[in-house]
């Protein structure tokens, strides 16, 4: 039979929206107070509901998840070498660049592609403070081995919980976990507040030190208490994540059927490798469906199948791809470890589209394609 391709693109993901007329009232209380910045009414509504789902009051936002992660290097005084991963999206490293910190890259674990311990600790040198690890696709890291090395050497615990909002680890939220996590709530995310970031952190008094780094240092009208930037969320931001918030629940609902409908489609087709399923007292969130493409089995490489997907509208991403070390501005920086794991995830990764209003048949429809190409590849007409 042959494959049409879909009439409308279907994207990676694709924003949750809240009904537009549930948005338009918040917008008139924005329109009334006429408070459009600088810690308005719904900036503090939305950060108290963020605490009580976070279950702390350890809590400060941001209006990006870069800026936030920058500013908690700079506010915990992270300096020389911190020990992180090649295989995540580049605004970690740059924050750590902006820092001039140095980044050790290590290799990472070939299930959930987090940060590999053992590596970690091979890679301390007396100069390292810090560990800056990442739940990559919303995986939790080693938390109990990561937890015990920082101990262990007197080194900083943070996590890039990018993309980990509404992950538990025995019914315990994701963000209490190491000394400091950083969310991002980009539109392209599960949760989201248009543009936004989020840090939860264990020493209650960086709290104060970062409201000082996101507001150009004001301690008052006319007291600058250090040299701060400006990185405050805006009400409109604010409102769109309130709001979001509170269809959380049944957004992850929706998405992990979708994903056990790629999995039960996918899980036996030659040459797709699926993460492994998650221990049960991980509460994932879906918010990313990654498949490796092993060449050999599948018959043809990971981009040639994100370019025939392509061919039928479906846009699927290599991500993380390329590695961090291998972007022009950071190949001067020495690797000592082979990173053998991270180039092959690198190589072979592909993401698959997941959204709550992706149609249960449009998955049904991509896994379809995904079996063609299959038969494509190990065709004899192919192979030769």
């Amino acid at each position: 039979m042959m494959m049409k391709p879909f009439e409308t693109p279907i994207y990676v993901t694709r924003p949750f929206l809240p009904p537009l007329e549930e948005f338009c009232r918040g917008l008139a209380q924005i329109w009334q107070s006429r408070w459009l910045t600088n810690d308005g009414p719904i900036i503090r509504r939305f950060a108290s509901e963020l605490c009580h789902y976070f279950e702390t009051d350890n809590l400060c936002l941001f209006n990006n998840g870069t800026l936030a992660l920058q500013i908690a290097l700079q506010g915990m005084q992270i300096s020389g070498e911190v020990i992180t991963t090649p295989f995540t999206f580049v605004a970690t490293t740059h924050a750590l660049y902006w820092n001039k910190i140095r980044p050790v890259f290590v290799d990472i674990e070939s299930d959930y592609y987090t940060l590999d311990p053992e590596k970690v600790e091979a890679a301390i040198t007396p100069w390292t403070t810090a560990i800056l690890a990442v739940h990559v696709y919303g995986h939790p890291c080693k938390l109990k081995a990561l937890a015990d090395i920082a101990r262990r050497h007197n080194l900083k615990l943070s996590y890039d919980a990018a993309h980990a909002f509404g992950v538990k680890v025995g019914g315990t939220p994701i963000g209490h976990f190491g000394d400091l996590s950083m969310f991002s709530f980009h539109a392209t995310k599960l949760f989201h507040s248009i543009e936004g970031g989020m840090l939860i952190f264990k020493e209650s008094g960086l709290k104060g030190v970062f409201d000082y780094l996101k507001n150009f240092g004001f301690k008052n009208e006319v007291e600058v208490v250090m040299p701060g930037t400006n990185a405050k969320m805006n009400e409109m931001q604010a409102l769109m994540g309130s709001q979001v918030l509170h269809y959380l629940e049944d957004l992850i609902q929706k998405r992990s059927r979708i994903a056990a409908l790629y999995r039960q489609r996918l899980q036996q087709v030659p040459g797709i490798h699926l993460v492994p399923t998650l221990s049960p007292d991980i509460r994932y969130n879906f918010g990313h469906m990654p498949i490796e493409i092993d060449e050999g089995a599948f018959g043809m490489s990971r981009d040639a199948v994100y370019d025939g997907l392509k061919q039928w509208n479906v846009h699927t991403r290599r991500y993380f791809y390329p590695l961090i070390c291998d972007y022009p501005c950071y190949r001067s920086l020495s690797v000592k470890d082979p990173l053998i794991v991270a180039r092959r995830a690198a190589d072979r990764i592909l993401t698959l589209p997941i959204y709550d209003s992706l149609d249960p048949s449009d998955v049904e429809i991509i896994c379809e394609m995904m079996i063609s190409l299959q038969r494509r590849g190990m065709s004899p007409s192919h192979r030769s």
